[in-house]
């Protein structure tokens, strides 16, 4: 009889409801308000599904006077900032983003609604030039579309003409060999959008369109790196509303911080050298008695001619969990 085979148990990421929500408490007597956490983990990112994400979180804690929003991401869609930070101002009269550690690119974008940033000794807000992945982007070595921005397309042609002086050769005609014209026209395009966007979020609590612009086009364009850490001081000089977080505050989020990373930490089941299923918790929202999150759950199968894993079977949802008096209800939530 042939030897009979058993499939490994797929690993699951630990949800700590629990843990979490005894923290949220303590943080919103210690604040004398209502915390709404927002984490990615460094694979998730700012997206549109978040809104509905923290539509369900809102509307189980109701409107409030304030709002304390904790956030850590490295960043993502600066249109999905814009809707984030319009959906909380129809909740609350006032928000104080609480910033422990790294709050980036379209995360920034999300303060920037803020009436006032609050940040911790290891926090630190991003400029927001905007890259963009395109359908015609090149390619990287496992065939991987790479993001472009265009202060790098910029330093490129401003690196040639000064190499060549005088020559009226133009430097297009050798770059457009590498990034094609539309994916420039594109990211030029998007530049645009993202001072657009800034401007928009700081007109919720700025009146004066000369300091928005001029704090936008700061964000947008005076760093050489899109991953510059504005720190607090430099958050300062550039004109936002920053205060120093309270050391109690800190610690408490960055005990928060910890639970959401062990959720967020990779389940991977490797089943062979070509097969495995990955269970991720990307995208976490939370606030008093309700968590709502995306979980990537699928199969990875690695293709050896394109040297790149591909998924199949992909059931990844967003998933929530509501505290109704001592009864605790989980279930899907469906974003399409």
């Amino acid at each position: 009889m042939p030897e009979k085979t058993t499939k490994k148990k797929e690993k699951q990421p630990p949800i700590l409801f629990d843990k979490t929500q005894a923290l949220i408490e303590r943080a919103n007597k210690t604040l004398g308000g209502t915390l709404v956490a927002y984490f990615n983990n460094p694979r998730g990112s700012v997206c549109h599904d978040d809104v509905l994400a923290l539509y369900e979180v809102l509307e189980n804690i109701g409107v409030q006077d304030k709002i304390y929003l904790f956030i850590k991401s490295s960043g993502g869609n600066g249109q999905a900032s814009l809707r984030i930070v319009n959906l909380l101002r129809q909740y609350c009269n006032e928000i104080i983003a609480v910033i422990p550690l790294e709050c980036a690119s379209a995360a920034t974008m999300i303060t920037l609604g803020a009436n006032q940033i609050q940040m911790g000794p290891m926090a630190y807000l991003t400029p927001v030039d905007t890259s963009l992945t395109h359908a015609l982007s090149p390619l990287d070595r496992d065939n991987d579309r790479v993001s472009v921005s265009l202060d790098e397309l910029t330093r490129v042609v401003r690196l040639w003409q000064a190499q060549n002086g005088e020559s009226r050769q133009n430097p297009y005609k050798e770059l457009f060999q590498h990034v094609h014209p539309l994916v420039i026209g594109a990211v030029d395009r998007a530049e645009s959008l993202s001072i657009m966007l800034c401007k928009e979020l700081l007109a919720y609590h700025i009146k004066d369109d000369g300091e928005a612009e001029k704090i936008a086009n700061t964000l947008n364009a005076k760093y050489p790196s899109h991953g510059y850490p504005i720190l607090y001081e430099e958050a300062k000089r550039i004109g936002l509303k920053v205060n120093r977080l309270e050391p109690e505050i800190n610690s408490l989020l960055l005990e928060l911080n910890e639970l959401y990373s062990e959720m967020g930490q990779r389940a991977t089941t490797d089943f062979d050298d070509t097969h495995a299923h990955g269970n991720e918790i990307l995208n976490i929202w939370e606030s008093t008695n309700a968590l709502v999150y995306f979980q990537q759950d699928k199969d990875w199968f690695y293709r050896t001619e394109e040297r790149r894993w591909i998924s199949l079977n992909d059931v990844s949802r967003w998933r929530r969990v509501i505290k109704v008096g001592s009864r605790v209800q989980k279930s899907d939530l469906h974003i399409s």
